[in-house]
């Protein structure tokens, strides 16, 4: 059986952009975000109700501050009190899970979506998706990028403006592009 550009996307695998599928569920969010983004003097509980329709998973308490962008909503998981400030990416390809109690700062980039290495493919227009993963009670400091395929463990601290192209360990502080360690918590 022939997988569809969106089930090849949505396992990760090399895809194309386009067809019926993709192209609706790209209108869609487009519409959700337009309502999303208009809603900035909404209550808490209207914005959080709008986010329950279109992420995979919502905790209680979680909150995004418009404008916020996304690729599709449908792969975001949120823990139970997570903030997010204005102006955050998500480009949500495949799953992008943040942990219970995480603080991200404004204009922080979350990048799920990838091109292969060879430039025949890229001209081909194959992309695909690495998941992110964010532990519980990390702080992201604003403007910093996540970039495909990153695991961000419990506690951790990412300073603003880091570039994170690596797996960050539990309670470890990083800063700088490309981030590396300034501290690690001794487990």
């Amino acid at each position: 059986m022939t997988k569809t550009e969106k089930q090849k996307m949505l396992a990760g695998e090399l895809y194309v952009f386009g067809g019926a599928e993709l192209e609706a569920d790209q209108r869609r969010i487009c519409g959700w975000m337009d309502r999303y983004n208009a809603a900035i003097d909404r209550t808490l509980e209207e914005r959080h109700a709008l986010l329950r329709e279109i992420f995979a998973q919502v905790g209680e308490g979680a909150t995004i501050r418009p404008p916020f962008h996304c690729d599709y909503g449908f792969n975001i998981s949120l823990g139970a009190g997570v903030f997010l400030n204005f102006n955050c990416v998500i480009l949500d390809v495949v799953a992008v899970s943040i942990g219970d109690k995480t603080q991200i700062g404004p204009g922080v980039q979350i990048l799920t979506a990838d091109h292969p290495r060879d430039p025949e493919q890229r001209r081909g227009g194959l992309e695909c998706g690495r998941a992110i993963r964010i532990g519980r009670n990390v702080w992201i400091g604003g403007g910093a990028i996540i970039l495909p395929g990153v695991t961000v463990g419990d506690d951790a601290i990412l300073g603003a403006g880091a570039v994170v192209t690596r797996d960050v360990p539990k309670g470890a502080t990083v800063v700088g592009n490309p981030a590396r360690v300034v501290m690690a918590k001794e487990v």
